[in-house]
């Protein structure tokens, strides 16, 4: 689920072998994993780097055009760590279902790619409170002829479901009664696009924000309106948020004093609404609540 300029620029596919730079923050980590971690905070003061696992998705967290990296939460990890006395963030791209594994095996030290906090995850790493909530949203082709709202619309109506690897609205799809089995699953959201298009599938899901920024140029798609995804009778809200290894608990900790100053000053507001953030997608849900 990642995300400067005023708008999102292309990102680097998820499945897409490292090159330039990137590889060569994977080859460092790869050389640092045998560090114990012992204080993370104090190391990484020390070392004046902290290397953010990114998963090649606009507006979370990607490489730009220019071999950049940025996105909403590279942006925020920029200012955060500068505060804690990390002057340095390095990128470690790497697919999204990579993410956990390559934290908890130090190939990064924290993800940065505004992934969705869920119990499962939380069961393998510890997450900084959310600095954003989101709902979901469909790709459909322009006038929405199934009339596709809800992943219930789907279902009834039998049509072609694609969503992106690892993302969360597989299991919402198969909650409301979709084979899991046909789902069609694509690298990314703008695979979506050209899906649906192209006429391969009928809808493609996707978070809110990603969805309407990638269909609102398009001539043959449209987003629908944000929804939330009902889930064992309950509506489902995501909040998404950095991850950090277990036993980085002190680290965690100081990066969450500074989440909560900043959506207390708005200054989070302000780095994230270039990503195409509204303040609807602001949030006070703490990772505990979106643990359970």
């Amino acid at each position: 689920m990642a995300r400067a300029t005023s708008r999102p620029r292309p990102s680097i596919p998820r499945r897409t072998l490292l090159t330039g730079a990137a590889a060569v923050a994977l080859t460092g980590a790869a050389a640092c994993s045998r560090v114990p971690d012992g204080n993370a905070l104090a190391r990484l003061k020390s070392q004046g780097t902290v290397r953010l696992g990114i998963a090649g998705e606009v507006p979370y967290g990607y490489v730009n055009e220019e071999g950049e990296f940025t996105g909403e939460a590279p942006e925020l990890a920029k200012v955060i760590f500068k505060r804690l006395g990390i002057g340095r963030v390095q990128p470690v791209a790497t697919d999204f279902s990579s993410l956990i594994p390559g934290l908890n095996s130090q190939q990064f030290d924290v993800v940065s790619a505004g992934m969705y906090i869920n119990k499962d995850r939380c069961a393998q790493v510890l997450f900084a409170d959310p600095e954003y909530q989101m709902l979901d949203a469909f790709i459909v082709r322009k006038g929405n002829p199934k009339n596709l709202h809800t992943y219930e619309d789907v279902v009834r109506s039998k049509a072609r479901f694609a969503t992106g690897t690892g993302y969360a609205e597989i299991a919402y799809a198969t909650a409301a009664g979709y084979p899991e089995k046909n789902i069609v699953i694509l690298q990314d959201q703008v695979a979506g696009l050209n899906a649906v298009e192209s006429g391969r599938v009928d809808v493609f899901a996707g978070t809110a924000l990603t969805v309407r920024e990638v269909a609102k140029k398009s001539a043959k798609a449209e987003a629908t309106q944000p929804f939330a995804a009902v889930v064992d009778g309950k509506k489902k809200i995501d909040g998404g948020g950095f991850a950090f290894r277990p036993t980085d608990g002190a680290l965690r900790d100081a990066f969450n004093a500074e989440i909560h100053r900043m959506k207390q000053s708005g200054e989070l507001f302000r780095i994230l609404k270039p990503f195409g953030f509204t303040q609807a997608e602001m949030t006070t849900l703490t990772a505990k609540e979106l643990c359970r």
